[in-house]
């Protein structure tokens, strides 16, 4: 009895020992609670951070909701609204719908256009009148309706350079290979990203992009403060931010999968 007693002590004890030493899976975690977006930050172009100028990002029915109904001429005034802390190696998830109206003041690219912007340098190194943050962007785009191709979630670069398909390529924006999606419908998007090396684009559960080693460099930004740009700088990390550049647009069930544990 005293050895079988002895031999159950140890099996419970070395399972016990099994189960603490198990790595923790990773979980998901919600960014937007659906209540309000005091866990993010708003930079807009011509304004101080955290200023909300016009209530550009606000919240109604646990969707974050891009509007310019208090604007008066769009100005230029290109914004962001970042999540408070930055990512290296995860897994995004968000859905976005385009809706209402395009600010007819604003360029006439960004009509049905938005983005996530990832990598980003941290909104509160950002002068006043920046135009872009350094970072990299998911583009998103609405179809025009006209029946021609519009793919969303390319890759556009304000202040970097990326490889793709084995070369480092300066072009701004890289056309994913996604289908067109007209109207006023949930897209689905995510974004895995690792660190400085692989990043993959994924439309409506369809890997539409890929390419690597995100790098400061190149055009496109303005205003911004020459220490921060340093060219040829890998990005393995950065804030991640959703865009306001005209057009507008809803967001909602933003989540992440934070990979950093795994590394």
């Amino acid at each position: 009895m005293v050895k079988c007693y002895y031999t159950l002590l140890t099996i419970l004890l070395f399972s016990a020992c099994a189960e603490t030493s198990k790595p923790k899976e990773p979980e998901w975690v919600d960014l937007f609670n659906g209540k309000d977006i005091n866990d993010w930050v708003v930079k807009i172009h011509h304004h101080e951070v955290g200023e909300n100028f016009g209530n550009t990002f606000r919240v109604e029915d646990s969707i974050i909701k891009v509007r310019y109904d208090q604007y008066g001429n769009f100005n230029d005034q290109f914004g962001h609204l970042y999540y408070k802390q930055p990512f290296s190696h995860y897994h995004l998830k968000f859905e976005y719908r385009f809706v209402g109206r395009w600010v007819p003041t604003a360029p006439s690219y960004t009509l049905l256009n938005s983005g996530v912007m990832f990598h980003s340098q941290d909104p509160k190194t950002m002068p006043k009148e920046q135009d872009w943050p350094i970072s990299v962007e998911m583009q998103l785009l609405g179809g025009l309706g006209d029946g021609k191709p519009r793919p969303t979630g390319n890759m556009c670069s304000p202040g970097t350079n990326v490889v793709y398909k084995g070369i480092l390529d300066p072009t701004h924006c890289i056309e994913s290979t996604s289908k067109t999606y007209d109207g006023d419908q949930w897209v689905r998007g995510e974004l895995i990203v690792l660190g400085d090396s692989l990043v993959t684009h994924i439309i409506n559960g369809d890997t539409v992009l890929q390419y690597s080693k995100p790098q400061i460099g190149g055009g496109v930004v303005n205003g911004y403060d020459p220490a921060v740009k340093v060219e040829g700088k890998l990005l393995s990390s950065g804030f991640i931010a959703l865009q306001s550049e005209g057009q507008e647009v809803d967001f909602r069930r933003i989540r992440i999968l934070n990979l950093d544990a795994q590394q």
